[in-house]
């Protein structure tokens, strides 16, 4: 089997795990569950069928069934933690220990890269405001930023992007600058890594939701747009909205790329969503 840190979801390692004991034995999942102390034959196919999560204890007991010892036994509890939190600060909090665990033991997370810069806004906009400022010291980033930084904040997130390939780091006469990397994110293969990743990318939207209403009192109005309008519309429209949306988008694409020395991080947000639900399912409610 792949190595525990190389997923992102504990109930197809679990899975996983079961079928490759279940192709060199006769392993059940009455023995799974017998193994991990629990009286009910079939509450570990329901943990990894979704219809169940691991509580309390449970994720040590499975751990030590799955022969998972040390940081990997660790990394599979706070692995549980991870899914099945529902709020985004909990599922963070997770994943920095698992990203924490990785780090101590100098191995990677399969799709962590990716995970790990959508979980921030910091990580976007260093990547563009690093290169304009060669020599800066971490302190002047943080503060440059808006709202500021804690400078440990910027130099983990600076550390991060190199690593990933993101950002180059040049030395020279003891001044540090850096440039950008003309590559992308490392795709993500597995269902379980989107997933993932794709709850990092709903955090961040939620970050710069939030950026943008602080921006309202925070940023003088010469130096923000924002605007909206109420409408009634149906599905038709709605799409009909979402494809003008996407062409938009394009022509902002295409102004960005024409500029060859910029001066200043911007951030854009376009927002299209429902302030009631549908009166036909209102309707069948009441």
């Amino acid at each position: 089997m792949k190595s525990i840190v190389e997923y992102l979801d504990y109930r197809v390692y679990m899975r996983e795990f079961y079928e490759e004991r279940k192709r060199t034995s006769a392993f059940t999942w009455r023995e799974f569950s017998k193994l991990s102390g629990f009286s009910s034959s079939g509450y570990l196919k329901l943990v990894c069928d979704g219809k169940t999560r691991l509580r309390g204890a449970g994720a040590e007991s499975v751990a030590k069934a799955m022969e998972l010892t040390g940081y990997k036994a660790e990394y599979f509890c706070w692995l549980v933690k991870f899914c099945d939190s529902s709020k985004s600060e909990e599922k963070q909090k997770a994943y920095d220990e698992m990203q924490r665990i990785a780090d101590v033991n100098k191995v990677r997370i399969l799709g962590g890269d990716a995970y790990s810069y959508f979980s921030n806004w910091i990580n976007p906009a260093l990547r563009e405001l690093a290169p304009l400022m060669p020599g800066a010291k971490l302190i002047d980033m943080a503060r440059t930023l808006s709202p500021s930084v804690p400078a440990a904040d910027v130099r983990y997130s600076l550390d991060q992007m190199v690593q990933m390939g993101l950002l180059r780091r040049i030395e020279s006469d003891g001044c540090v600058t850096y440039e950008q990397a003309d590559v992308g994110i490392n795709p993500v293969s597995s269902p379980d890594q989107k997933a993932a990743v794709n709850v990092a990318m709903r955090n961040m939207q939620k970050q710069f939701a939030k950026l943008a209403a602080d921006s309202v009192d925070d940023v003088d109005v010469s130096e923000r747009s924002l605007s909206g309008m109420t409408v009634g519309i149906d599905r038709a429209a709605y799409e009909r909205i979402e494809k003008e949306i996407a062409a938009f988008r394009k022509r902002i694409e295409n102004i960005v790329s024409e500029v060859k020395e910029y001066d200043r991080v911007y951030r854009m947000n376009l927002h299209l969503f429902p302030l009631s639900r549908k009166l036909e399912e209102e309707n069948e409610n009441g």
